[in-house]
């Protein structure tokens, strides 16, 4: 049946997936909390989340591209960012805001500039992990199955 076969590919992607750290633990209480009257809940909030990384990403590159960094609205940034990514459980991402939020407390334009590319790279490779993941839950759904619940 085409969506046992989803069911598979989605659960040996998924674990991939954590193995690899791109997604903690977090990104499983999420799928507990998707029920039939939130059927695209973990959607939504990933949604949200790629959403709102662009926007702060953006933002982090023009206030380091100012001849002047402010370093306390640089941090504010990535604190948003740090808890966005925690709450989908994006760890990769997360470790990175940790160092990041460090360089702005050293005031090190030249470590911040080194953090945003390495944020950028992770926040790109989860991009494709997360999108991965929602469009093999939604051919399972499509297929007349229910998306497996994922453990780590």
């Amino acid at each position: 049946m085409e969506s046992d076969r989803l069911q598979k590919l989605y659960i040996d992607f998924a674990s991939v997936v954590f193995r690899e750290g791109f997604l903690d633990n977090q990104y499983t209480l999420l799928q507990q909390l998707q029920d039939e009257s939130e059927p695209k809940f973990v959607l939504q909030v990933g949604t949200l989340f790629l959403e709102d990384s662009e926007k702060l990403l953006n933002g982090l590159r023009s206030i380091l591209d100012q001849q002047d960094v402010d370093f306390e609205k640089l941090d504010a940034c990535v604190r948003k960012l740090m808890g966005s990514s925690a709450s989908i459980g994006a760890k990769r991402v997360k470790n990175v805001c940790i160092a990041f939020h460090n360089s702005c407390k050293k005031g090190s334009k030249e470590g911040c500039l080194k953090y945003l590319q390495q944020m950028a790279q992770e926040y790109l490779l989860v991009k494709r992990k997360l999108e991965t993941l929602f469009k093999l839950e939604t051919q399972i759904v499509a297929a007349g199955g229910s998306v497996p619940l994922l453990s780590q």
